[in-house]
C-alpha cells in the first residue's frame, strides 16, 4: 500500500528557521514545531502522530529533530513502525520499517543516546552561564512568555470555558506555562 510522504520538522525556538531541513524532498504534508525536543509535548508532533496511516512514510532531517530523549525517540519510532508507518532519518541515512535489523536498532539507540547527551550538555552550559551571570549581578532571568494584558485575557477566557489546549496554541505557549501563571495567581489570592 503506497501512502503519503510526511515531513516532520523541528527547531527549538520561534525565531529559528526550518529551511535547511528536508529542503528539496518531495512531501505531501509537513508538520513543524518550534519548541524544544526535551519531551513529546509538542502540538505538531502530536498532530503528525495522529495524522499518519499505515503505508505512510515519516521523513525527518535527523533523530535529534524527532526527540532529544532516547526513550521518547524509541517509543515514537516503535509506535509508528508498529502501525505500518516507515520512518526515515535523512542525516543518519537510516530507515525503520518495523522489520529492522539488530544493527539498525543499535544505531537508533546509540545515536538517540548521543542526542540525549547533547541536550544534557546544553542544559549544563546554560546552568553554568546563569550562575556566572548571577555572580556578576547581570542575570535578569527569562523574559515572561505573556504580558499582563495577555494573562488577564487568558484568565477571562479560561473562566468562560475555553479549552487550555486551544488557548496554548493561540498564545504560542505550552499548557504548562498557562498552568504556571494560574498557580502563581492562586497563590497570591491565598495571601
Amino acid at each position: 500500500m503506497k501512502g503519503q510522504r510526511i515531513g516532520y520538522l523541528r527547531v527549538s525556538t520561534a525565531d529559528q528557521s526550518t529551511d535547511r531541513q528536508l529542503d528539496g524532498i518531495d512531501l505531501e504534508k509537513t508538520f513543524v514545531d518550534k519548541l524544544s525536543g526535551k519531551d513529546t509535548n509538542r502540538p505538531e508532533l502530536q498532530r503528525m502522530l495522529e495524522f499518519v496511516r499505515e503505508g505512510d512514510e515519516v521523513i525527518v532531517h535527523s533523530m535529534d529533530r524527532m526527540a532529544r530523549n532516547l526513550d521518547d525517540l524509541r517509543k515514537i519510532v516503535k509506535g509508528l513502525t508498529g502501525r505500518g508507518v516507515k520512518v526515515q532519518f535523512i542525516k543518519e541515512n537510516l530507515t525503520f520499517t518495523g522489520a529492522d535489523s539488530p544493527m539498525s536498532n543499535l544505531l537508533l539507540s546509540l545515536l538517540g543516546a548521543v542526542a540525549e547527551f547533547e541536550r544534557a550538555l546544553i542544559r549544563e552550559r546554560q546552568r553554568e552561564g546563569i550562575l556566572a551571570a548571577k555572580r556578576k549581578g547581570t542575570y535578569k532571568g527569562r523574559k515572561p512568555s505573556l504580558n499582563s494584558d495577555q494573562i488577564a485575557d487568558l484568565k477571562r477566557r479560561i473562566e468562560s470555558g475555553e479549552k487550555k489546549a486551544d488557548l496554548s496554541r493561540e498564545f504560542r505557549v505550552s499548557r504548562e506555562t498557562i498552568y504556571r501563571y494560574f498557580k502563581k495567581d492562586a497563590a497570591l489570592k491565598c495571601i
